[in-house]
């Protein structure tokens, strides 16, 4: 008829639908298959016991697969678990944390310079039956994406956010890893940045930079130092302009400190006649060796 359709061979080719003898053939080998182990197992009792007992530790699944379609139950274990040995196949996963070192990575960064970026990845399996069924090697596909997911988070930084916001690039990539291996049945726990390391020319750019502003501090610390220091000097001096005997004392303290160092000789000018002390005048206009030069005091320490 022409208004019925017509199916192509090329249709048919393509077609995943099972056929309904293909099944029953295929359900029919797989009892027969199990059949004959089972008395491959009662003939050679007890030495195939050797064969059909596997022990899992407790860190440990292992996924059954019988004639290549999965076994029901989900994984096995901890434990002891019964297989047939012509025709079962087992893979155990490993459910502890695991961790890896990424390798260092040249990313570009926002502001158009070049580091060199690596971190360590932890992660662990929470689902063996996906990481064995969806993925052929679910470690090294999780090696592969990190290093991906480290470059394109990183790409979307500046050279200033990597530097100071490291906590915040790990916990934005340990989010967007976690969120593509999810289907792998992969839970990633914690991503580090370890190093960032910068090209020579820059590190001495801004090894220089530093230097000019910690120079340019110390200026303005200075310059803060001497105006301070002469504030207080014009106090001091408008105390002793007020009290004529501060001046005299000022004199002693810094005669006391001159005594203080290794010198031979000190000569050291006294006001008498401002200190208006005629008896310290007397006694030093007695006859010394430096007569003739009344006001100098001659020292020997």
């Amino acid at each position: 008829m022409a208004g019925r359709a017509e199916k192509s061979p090329l249709n048919n080719a393509y077609d995943d639908t099972p056929d309904e003898d293909t099944g029953c053939c295929s359900s029919l080998c797989a009892v027969v298959l199990t059949v004959v182990s089972y008395l491959m197992i009662l003939l050679t009792f007890p030495f195939s016991l050797l064969f059909c007992f596997k022990v899992v530790n407790e860190f440990e699944r292992a996924v059954i697969f019988r004639l290549g379609r999965l076994v029901e139950g989900g994984a096995k274990g901890p434990g002891m678990f019964f297989i047939l040995p012509c025709i079962d196949k087992y893979q155990k996963i490993d459910l502890r944390t695991l961790s890896f070192d990424v390798p260092p990575q040249e990313v570009l960064s926002k502001d158009s310079v070049t580091v060199t970026v690596d971190a360590v990845v932890y992660y662990r399996i929470q689902d063996p039956i996906i990481a064995v069924t969806n993925v052929a090697n679910v470690h090294h596909s999780t090696k592969l994406l990190s290093q991906t997911t480290l470059r394109n988070v990183l790409g979307l930084k500046s050279l200033a956010d990597m530097m100071a916001d490291r906590d915040g690039i790990s916990g934005s990539m340990a989010a967007s890893l976690d969120h593509a291996t999810d289907a792998w049945g992969v839970k990633v726990e914690r991503v580090e940045v370890k190093d960032v390391r910068l090209p020579p020319q820059l590190q001495r750019a801004m090894a220089a930079e530093a230097e000019a502003a910690r120079e340019a501090r110390a200026k303005v610390i200075a310059a803060e130092g001497e105006q301070n220091a002469a504030v207080a000097y014009a106090e001091a001096a408008n105390i002793m302009s007020e009290e004529p005997g501060a001046l005299q004392l000022r004199y002693l303290q810094t005669l006391n400190l001159i005594s203080a160092e290794k010198s031979s000789t000190i000569i050291f000018p006294l006001p008498l006649a401002d200190m208006g002390l005629s008896q310290i005048a007397q006694t030093f206009a007695a006859p010394s060796e430096d007569a003739g030069h009344p006001g100098l005091v001659h020292r020997g320490v």
